[in-house]
C-alpha cells in the first residue's frame, strides 16, 4: 500500500529466505542424527524414547524456559585416579607391556643350552661333559646341532632387539597413561566453565523472552508495531539456539570426560 519500499521489501524477503535455509538445514542434520542414533543402537529408536519436535510456529507466549532433557549423570566426588587403568588405551599398552617383557625372557633363554645334565643313572651326562670340554662351545649328537652358545651374535642381537622393544613399550605405556590423565584433566576443567555458561545463556534467553512477551503486549495495544514484534522474537530466536548450542557442548565435554575416565 506504499508505506515501505521495494528495498525494505526485499530485506524482508531475505530474512525469511535465511530462515527456510536454516529451517532445511536444521531438518536435515535431525535426520542424520536419527540415522547415527538408529545405527548405533541397532533397530529403529521408538518415537516415545525421542524427545518431541518443536512445532514449526508458536506465539510468543508459548515460547517456554522449559529445561532440557535429562543430562548425564553426575561425576562422583573422591573419585580415584585407578578408574583410569580400565581404559582400553592403557589395557592395550600394558598388556603390550607384559607381552615384551615376556619375550627378554625368552631371548634370554635362548642363550642356554637345551642338554641334559644328567644321565639315566643320575651322573652327569656325556652331553653336559662335551659341552665344558676345552675349547668347544658347540656339540653334536647324531650329526644334528642341538645348541650353539655362540651363534654369530644371533642370540645377542635377538636379545637386544627384544629389550629395545620393551623400551618402546614402556614409553608407549607412559603415554597412555600421561594421555589418560591430561584427557581427564581437560574435561574437568571444562565442567565448571560449561555449567556457568549454560546458566548465563539461560539468562539471556529468559531476557529474550520477557523483551519478546513485553513487545507482543505494547503490539497489542497499539504501542509496538509488527516489525518490533518479529525483531523481539527473532532475537529470542537466536537466544534460543545459542543456549541449545551450549547445552550440546557442556553434554559433549561431559561425554569427553566418561571417555576419559573409561566409564
Amino acid at each position: 500500500v506504499g508505506a515501505a519500499s521495494a528495498l525494505e521489501l526485499q530485506a524482508a524477503a531475505s530474512l525469511v529466505a535465511q530462515s527456510e535455509v536454516a529451517l532445511l538445514q536444521a531438518r536435515r542434520q535431525r535426520q542424520l542424527d536419527l540415522n547415527a542414533l538408529n545405527l548405533l543402537v541397532g533397530a529403529v529408536v521408538p518415537a516415545r524414547l525421542l524427545p518431541p519436535e518443536p512445532p514449526l510456529a508458536q506465539p510468543v507466549t508459548a515460547m517456554s524456559g522449559a529445561p532440557f532433557g535429562a543430562g548425564f549423570a553426575e561425576v562422583p566426588a573422591g573419585l580415584g585416579s585407578d578408574v583410569l587403568l580400565d581404559r582400553p588405551d592403557v589395557v592395550q599398552a600394558e598388556q603390550l607391556l607384559i607381552g615384551a617383557t615376556a619375550n627378554i625372557g625368552a631371548a634370554r633363554a635362548a642363550f642356554w643350552p637345551r642338554i641334559s645334565l644328567t644321565s639315566s643313572a643320575g651322573l652327569a651326562s656325556s652331553q653336559l661333559g662335551n659341552l665344558l670340554q676345552a675349547g668347544s662351545f658347540a656339540w653334536t649328537l647324531a650329526g644334528q646341532a642341538l645348541v650353539t652358545v655362540f651363534d654369530s651374535g644371533r642370540n645377542s642381537a635377538n636379545l637386544k632387539v627384544t629389550e629395545v622393544n620393551r623400551n618402546i613399550a614402556i614409553a608407549a605405556y607412559e603415554k597412555a597413561l600421561q594421555s589418560a590423565f591430561r584427557e581427564t584433566a581437560d574435561a574437568l576443567a571444562g565442567l565448571q566453565s560449561w555449567h556457568d555458561q549454560v546458566a548465563a545463556q539461560a539468562r539471556l534467553r529468559d531476557a529474550s523472552l520477557d523483551t519478546a512477551r513485553l513487545t507482543e503486549l505494547r503490539r497489542s495495544r497499539g504501542a509496538a508495531s509488527d516489525l518490533e514484534r518479529l525483531d523481539a522474537e527473532r532475537n529470542l530466536l537466536a537466544a534460543e539456539q545459542a543456549l541449545v548450542a551450549t547445552r550440546l557442548a557442556e553434554q559433549q565435554n561431559r561425554i569427553a570426560l566418561f571417555k576419559a575416565l573409561g566409564r
